[in-house]
């Protein structure tokens, strides 16, 4: 049996290179990036009015004039204009160009107009040359990245592809995952279960966790049957990128998913972690390079270890750099065993915006109702077994 910490050494060195492909803009939503966006041009790409009003020359200020003759009028998208006369100014929008000839632009506000005669009304010792004005380039010069690759593409990075005319954006390839649940005592949700059956849930939550992280899926049921199971996963193993099993992992006599692993040559890398739930998690990886997260039957367990291991190991091959975020508990909690126990969790914010983490009583790892009381499972190390209010520990959020 191995600890948690080298459970997840184990699971990140075993990443995956994803291969690339290109889509539409329309279809990149949710996508992981797999080049970086660098400006094509100047951000902004000339010297923009922040405000509507009128741009002047700051050396007439300076020298006591507060009058000016509007010599003509800037629109955001139109060609750039020229202050003819230093002594006029030039009407301009929000969005234009700034005009050649000027430095400064003076709000609406800040005016009062008469037909073509513009009178400064307010106080100007607070004005300032280059006022109003976003300057070229201030905001990125050519060539700069804005996005960085390996992140989740966002609507916001949706309005730089655009705005630097991505219409084709190179992507990682969606990985593909078969979920597999085991079990006589299993179900289709279709079905009306007798007494000693309950309906498959483990493969739908799991499934709808993989999707939500953009992979395709399939769910898939088996019997007990390790000669059915072997072909699966021969069969699996030469077509998905990641099998996730759920069941019949650990030491029953028709537990049967280790010894058809390996029987299938998927080579175990761990079987067993020091933690509770989940003690019976095995690892491995087939020789073609599909790997083999095998989770144990019941229900928090595998949702445990499901957002515990595989999301960080997702988030490696992918690229991500995910912050570990910490959540402090809000009451004293014991727990005896040697073991690192994951405490499922209501999250709340302090007034100072920590995150809290309040405990949520269940009634042990098959408790699958407690999930949806829960936001998250907070990992208490093995060393200790009493945990003080305001100690912050590791959080893996669901929700």
């Amino acid at each position: 049996m191995i600890t948690v910490e080298e459970a997840e050494r184990l699971i990140l060195e075993n990443k995956i290179d994803i291969s690339t492909e290109k889509v539409p803009i329309e279809l990149a939503l949710g996508r992981i990036l797999a080049e970086d966006f660098c400006a094509d041009r100047e951000f902004p790409p000339f010297n923009r009015v922040m405000m509507d009003g009128i741009a002047i020359q700051f050396a007439q200020l300076k020298e006591g004039k507060t009058t000016f003759e509007i010599e003509a009028t800037a629109a955001a998208g139109s060609p750039q204009k020229i202050l003819q006369n230093n002594q006029n100014c030039i009407e301009v929008m929000t969005g234009a160009m700034l005009p050649i000839n000027t430095d400064m632009v003076i709000r609406y506000e800040d005016l009062s107009i008469s037909g073509k005669t513009v009178q400064i009304a307010a106080n100007i010792s607070g004005f300032s040359e280059r006022q109003n004005i976003h300057p070229q380039g201030s905001d990125r010069k050519t060539g700069d990245i804005i996005v960085p690759k390996g992140r989740k593409i966002s609507p916001a990075e949706i309005g730089v592809a655009a705005t630097i005319g991505k219409s084709q954006i190179l992507v990682q390839r969606k990985l593909r995952a078969v979920v597999i649940s085991t079990g006589e005592e299993i179900v289709r949700i279709t079905e009306n279960p007798l007494p000693h059956q309950i309906r498959t849930s483990n493969g739908f939550a799991l499934q709808a966790s993989l999707k939500n992280w953009g992979l395709e899926t399939e769910n898939v049921l088996l019997p007990d049957d390790q000669e059915v199971i072997e072909s699966k996963i021969a069969e699996f193993t030469q077509t998905f990128d990641v099998l996730i099993l759920s069941g019949g992992v650990s030491a029953g006599k028709f537990d049967f998913v280790p010894q058809a692993l390996e029987n299938q040559g998927v080579k175990k890398l761990f079987h067993k972690v020091s933690q509770r739930p989940g003690k019976p998690f095995w690892f491995g990886r087939a020789r073609n390079g599909t790997l083999v997260f095998a989770l144990p039957g019941n229900p928090v367990s595998t949702f445990m270890c499901l957002n515990r291991y595989f999301k960080k190991w997702l988030d490696t091959s992918q690229g991500i750099e995910s912050q570990q975020l910490m959540a402090e508990l809000t009451e004293d909690f014991k727990f005896k065993p040697e073991l690192t126990f994951f405490l499922q969790v209501k999250l709340t914010y302090s007034s100072t915006g920590k995150i809290l983490a309040t405990p949520v009583e269940g009634h042990g790892s098959g408790d699958l109702a407690n999930l949806v009381e829960a936001d998250a499972f907070l990992e208490l190390p093995l060393e200790r077994n009493l945990f003080m209010k305001g100690e912050a520990f590791k959080a893996f959020i669901y929700r």
